[in-house]
């Protein structure tokens, strides 16, 4: 909601610097926080279906809402960059000033304070809560910092230096800081989308915490993955063949209590085998503690 009342405040104060200015850096940032807008509705959507529970058709949650909002801001970010490009182009090719470069560079200025506000509110929202949409969000928000003050070195060069071509020169470096940043958004979200396994560090930290439980005798085939703010793993261990059913769901039981408390929120599924059974093959059937 912050991401929202922001980018319709800007909105409406960029379009009337537009208009007075003619810049085309002006325009390129209008059109970011059009898309700023756009992305910040898709964000509280995604966010909000996220934060659904579990049910009968999503038994996983629905967790990777984030992921698709976080990459529907990649794709409005990606448009915003090319046309930006297209626009800038054209207007080296045609040439002109600007006009009114003051109403410009006030505005501007506006901007960096409301957003540098908000920057500070999201980072305490995503310490809190982990949201991969408003992580990707703040990311696009943290460049309109630097686009904002290129609009300003831009207008400033084109009306008070005499350099005429600033304005669209600033417009194609808009574009390509545009692009760069989606490129760099996309990266989390796909990672989500395709399952992708924990980092190395957080796996390492995971089995330290396994390994602390006398009765396993090994640790194999462990899969991760993120879904918005939930971790999901599952993994394979050794225990005494002699060991009875409810001895074995005891030490599972201990187990999964001791991760939860390290790591708040995960999901977990652990498959006992008998020491010495090896039903995987190739890297699944390796014993993780030993390895480690």
């Amino acid at each position: 909601m912050a991401s929202i009342s922001v980018a319709l405040l800007l909105a409406g104060m960029k379009s009337w610097a537009a208009w007075q200015t003619g810049s085309t850096a002006m325009l390129g940032s209008l059109a970011d926080t059009v898309l700023d807008l756009v992305a910040s509705l898709a964000t509280l959507a995604g966010v909000w279906i996220a934060a659904q529970p579990a049910d009968a058709e999503h038994r996983f949650g629905h967790g990777k809402a984030e992921a698709l909002a976080a990459m529907f801001q990649v794709v409005l970010i990606s448009i915003s960059a090319l046309m930006l490009a297209l626009r800038a182009g054209q207007r080296i090719i045609a040439g002109g000033e600007t006009d009114a470069a003051g109403d410009g560079i006030a505005v501007s200025a506006i901007a960096m304070v409301a957003t540098v506000a908000l920057l500070a509110w999201q980072r305490h929202v995503i310490a809190r809560t982990g949201s991969l949409a408003i992580a990707t969000d703040h990311v696009h928000y943290k460049s309109d910092l630097f686009l904002n003050l290129a609009v300003i070195a831009a207008l400033a060069l084109d009306q008070y230096a005499g350099l005429t071509g600033a304005d669209a020169v600033f417009g194609l470096g808009i574009a390509a800081w545009l692009g760069w940043g989606a490129w760099g958004a996309s990266q989390a979200a796909i990672e989500q989308l395709m399952d992708r396994e924990w980092p190395d560090d957080k796996k390492t930290r995971f089995l330290e915490v396994v390994a602390r439980h006398p009765e396993l005798r090994g640790v194999h085939d462990l899969r991760t993955r993120t879904s918005g703010d939930r971790d999901f793993v599952q993994f394979h261990v050794w225990v005494d063949p002699a060991m009875t059913v409810a001895a074995a769901h005891e030490v599972m039981d201990q187990i999964e209590h001791r991760l939860m408390r390290e790591f708040p929120g995960i999901e977990i599924l652990i498959h006992p085998d008998p020491e010495g059974l090896v039903d995987e093959h190739g890297l699944a059937a390796q014993d993780l503690l030993a390895a480690g």
